[in-house]
């Protein structure tokens, strides 16, 4: 429970380090339950489906009277929330089976800039100069990226079906943020947060199910994992950020989240010894700092 006293200074920073930490673990987590055998969209709904019900009993407690008397409106837009989830995390997880970590992670946290260009697209927000230099400067890097994965291919991979599936994982992200912000409006963040992850995860065991996907029958090792997933990115890495929303600002925590894809990537080495080319390394730096530009038009 939250109390109206100000935290310490250094609090709120302390908390985005410790959530920076866990969510950059995510792809190291779902590398490693990979291996174990456990097909990607198990692992997405694994993932989403314990974090809906470990938070539950939060959600009933504090947001129960708010969950029994949600509009139509609301309902279907926690059903549209629900479902771009659910696609972010199948094909983010999948894109991890044919492209390193590092491409992987770098491509899937561009939604700051789909974001800015659907906002312009579908509400006529008009991107800053400097925004629209950033999203100049990233795809830049994003290109980088692809063309230095498709000459650096790996004997049995497919980077750049790898990176195409992070890139729509983005997009699909994005989707759910700009869906989540007219959803999040009228709704406590634990009702929220149940709802998002709720249905996100009944969108994916019924992907489960129509594809003959199995969740059962796996080693115990890969549960532990899907089951750490769930405490650490999913619930103590978001948590974090949602708390430090209420001590500094949106933008400089869009700053920190640049942070996931090159702890991930230094996690892979260390974990997975993935090393990168120097094109792939400049593709890197254009794409974080067109993202940490944005992030500075955005605020402004």
């Amino acid at each position: 429970m939250e109390t109206s006293e100000a935290p310490p200074r250094w609090l709120p920073f302390v908390v985005l380090g410790i959530g920076l930490l866990a969510i950059s673990f995510g792809a190291i987590l779902a590398r490693f339950a990979q291996a174990y055998g456990l097909p990607s969209l198990t692992i997405a709904t694994l993932r989403l489906g314990i974090a809906a019900v470990l938070i539950t009993p939060i959600a009933l407690w504090q947001s129960g009277r708010v969950l029994r008397t949600l509009s139509a409106r609301q309902l279907l837009l926690t059903c549209g929330a629900g479902f771009f989830l659910a696609l972010h995390f199948a094909t983010w997880i999948t894109s991890l089976e044919y492209t390193s970590v590092a491409s992987s992670t770098a491509l899937v946290t561009t939604n700051l800039l789909w974001v800015g260009i659907a906002s312009f697209i579908l509400f006529g927000e008009k991107p800053s100069r400097l925004m629209a230099v950033g999203i100049v400067i990233s795809l830049s890097g994003s290109l980088l990226i692809f063309w230095s994965d498709s000459r650096n291919s790996v004997a049995g991979s497919d980077p750049l079906l790898g990176n195409f599936l992070a890139i729509v994982g983005s997009w699909c992200f994005s989707a759910y943020l700009l869906i989540g912000r007219r959803l999040r409006a009228n709704l406590p963040l634990p009702a929220y947060v149940w709802l998002a992850y709720g249905s996100a995860s009944l969108f994916l065991l019924l992907a489960c199910q129509a594809s003959a996907t199995p969740l059962g029958g796996y080693a115990g090792a890969a549960y532990l994992l899907a089951l750490g997933m769930a405490l650490g990115p999913q619930l103590l890495g978001h948590t974090a950020y949602n708390w430090s929303l209420k001590h500094v600002s949106a933008t400089f925590i869009a700053v920190v989240t640049l942070g996931e894809p090159v702890g991930s990537a230094l996690l892979a080495w260390l974990f997975f010894a993935e090393s990168f080319a120097l094109l792939q390394g400049v593709g890197f730096v254009l794409l974080l700092a067109g993202i940490y530009l944005a992030a500075r038009g955005e605020g402004r």
